[in-house]
């Protein structure tokens, strides 16, 4: 379909599309967990909106939690926060994008996700797809390399300057990876990965870890130091449960930490004593207070760029199709066992 003809099928948008919704919530092996659905079509976009139709999506743990919580009051919620598409329709304050583009982007908490043929998204939070990646490849990059983008450069101040030591625990992960390949094509950091097992430790050293540490091991600590004598100077984790006391042993005073899991309970105070500073990152706090959205357009062309120009690459490792409820039950699950290298990705096609 070319550009034109998007722009006359986007004059005329159907009332209806597919989608997977979840009913009920909760476990994946519920009924109403996932389910193929037929749902409202967007409707004409205003303002800075887009509509988008969605080629593909990857699954974060963000999705397996928005699940498992539940959904009390039985709507149909459309999850998905990650796609790879082509623009169908303008808002009449759109100026970054047209009909026809090729795009990427995360998307919102606060709106439907894109478990959909179609959908709603600001031209803000969004970037232009890589031009050298198919959707699929595309997918599994927005929701990471924003966090890795803000974890590193508004969080932790990195710069092509910056020098020192970096530990990334689950750095095998969708973040550590895209973070990984940020941190060493766009500063001086030198890398110390976490991984356990043969394939993620393959996999970080592949995507250019300078050191990998095993995190099961009873003597991380001493690893951590050996790699980095005296300390590592930053730490990027997804896994700050009961690693307290291992931050206070092998962060050099004054270094800093950036977190992005929903630990509660965690001994801050303990890190005092280096005065160590404590970060915490969640991408989705620009769209959630309109704050800054230019920003994380600003990052996803960025990324475009240094995958466009072979300096980072995607992250996926497994792509399933076509984009449907049984896919997508099986994204879910390879994603709750919390093993999972690289990302998932479920295609239409």
């Amino acid at each position: 379909m070319t550009t034109d003809d998007r722009a006359v099928a986007a004059a005329t948008p159907t009332e209806t599309i597919p989608a997977v919704v979840s009913r009920a919530g909760g476990r994946l092996d519920g009924p109403d967990s996932l389910v193929d659905a037929t749902i409202a079509a967007p409707g004409a976009p205003t303002g800075h909106d887009l509509v988008v139709e969605v080629q593909a999506v990857s699954v974060n743990p963000v999705d397996v939690k928005v699940r498992a919580s539940g959904n009390s009051g039985g709507e149909e919620r459309v999850l998905g926060w990650d796609a790879s598409g082509t623009v169908l329709a303008v808002g009449e304050d759109v100026t970054l994008f047209r009909p026809g583009d090729e795009v990427f982007y995360a998307g919102s908490l606060e709106r439907p996700g894109s478990y959909a043929a179609q959908q709603l998204v600001d031209e803000r939070i969004v970037g232009p797809k890589p031009s050298t990646l198919t959707h699929a490849e595309a997918a599994a990059l927005p929701l990471t390399s924003i966090t890795a983008w803000e974890a590193l450069f508004d969080k932790l101040g990195l710069t092509v300057d910056s020098t020192g030591s970096l530990l990334v625990l689950g750095a095998a992960g969708g973040v550590g990876s895209i973070l990984i390949q940020l941190a060493k094509a766009l500063t001086g950091v030198r890398v110390i990965a976490t991984a356990s097992r043969p394939e993620s430790r393959a996999w970080v050293e592949a995507l250019g870890a300078d050191a990998v540490v095993d995190h099961g091991a009873d003597d991380l600590d001493q690893q951590i130091l050996a790699a980095s004598p005296g300390g590592v100077d930053y730490v990027f984790t997804s896994q700050s449960k009961g690693r307290i006391p291992l931050f206070t042993e092998v962060v050099r005073p004054f270094g800093e930490i950036v977190a992005i899991d929903d630990e509660r309970d965690l001994d801050l105070l303990a890190l005092k004593s280096k005065a160590i500073s404590w970060h915490w990152e969640l991408m989705f706090t620009r769209p959630r207070y309109g704050y800054d959205l230019e920003a994380q357009h600003r990052a996803l062309t960025r990324i475009a760029e240094l995958v466009d120009a072979g300096r980072i690459r995607t992250t996926l490792t497994q792509a399933l199709a076509p984009l449907d409820a049984a896919r997508l039950r099986e994204a879910h699950r390879i994603v709750e066992t919390g093993h999972a290298v690289g990302k998932i990705v479920v295609s239409r096609a």
